[in-house]
């Protein structure tokens, strides 16, 4: 094996944790299924990615159309309008209903499915809108870095930043560079991918743990409060 296909394994196999381990703790701890779902899909998406390229599947194999879904589900909206609506959560108080988290998801496969059967018709078009949709989520994760920084998560906020210029860097090239030295399966380009995708994922839970503690801390004051007035009001009659 080569030492570029090792590290594509070792690059896969980081992003199959992160995405299942955060999937699961982002539902268990918070009841976040947007982004427990999302970070689940992803580390499926890279589970059926790792047999593909394991078992040297070509790209008549069924393995190829699903990898082809999900790269195009997560792209256009998983960890787009998915990823926003999910870390509103604590930016924002949302609370979406059973039916909204529904809709995402199945409004995400239709789109999935339609890139599917119809981007080469469209051409470079979806490589545009997928770069388009980039951008407008990193503007919200900027956001989201600047929540962190006011609560003096600085280096959390720093985290968030690195990890979505590194997100940002591998989309804005997914369709357009060919990096010097890669092969046809673009194995380089994979390894930073994936390695990129499953740092976003981790950094990102951890960014949601901080900002969700700090509201809960919020949201506890004014009952410390109340009962400090009650013992105060309690010592006042004795």
């Amino acid at each position: 094996m080569a030492f570029r296909d090792l590290l594509f394994l070792l690059a896969d196999v980081w992003m199959i944790v992160v995405g299942f381990t955060f999937g699961w703790k982002f539902i268990r701890n918070f009841k976040n299924y947007l982004l427990g779902l999302e970070w689940i899909i992803v580390a499926t998406s890279g589970s059926n990615f790792l047999v593909y390229a394991l078992v040297g599947a070509d790209e008549k194999s069924p393995m190829y159309t699903v990898a082809f879904f999900f790269d195009q589900f997560s792209r256009s909206v998983g960890i787009t309008l998915i990823l926003v609506m999910g870390l509103m959560q604590v930016t924002h108080r949302y609370k979406p209903s059973v039916r909204t988290d529904v809709g995402a998801f199945v409004f995400a496969a239709a789109v999935g499915l339609f890139l599917l059967f119809f981007s080469g018709r469209l051409g470079v078009g979806v490589a545009i809108f997928l770069i388009v949709v980039n951008v407008l989520t990193t503007l919200f994760l900027i956001y989201f870095a600047r929540r962190l920084w006011s609560i003096d998560a600085k280096g959390m906020a720093a985290g968030v930043i690195l990890a979505t210029a590194a997100g940002c860097a591998i989309a804005w090239t997914y369709d357009f560079v060919h990096i010097p030295g890669d092969d046809a399966a673009h194995t380089l380009f994979y390894i930073g991918a994936l390695s990129t995708w499953g740092l976003q994922m981790f950094t990102y839970y951890f960014a949601y743990r901080v900002l969700h503690r700090h509201n809960e801390s919020v949201d506890a004051e004014p009952n410390r409060h109340e009962q400090s007035r009650a013992v105060a009001g309690e010592q006042s009659w004795s």
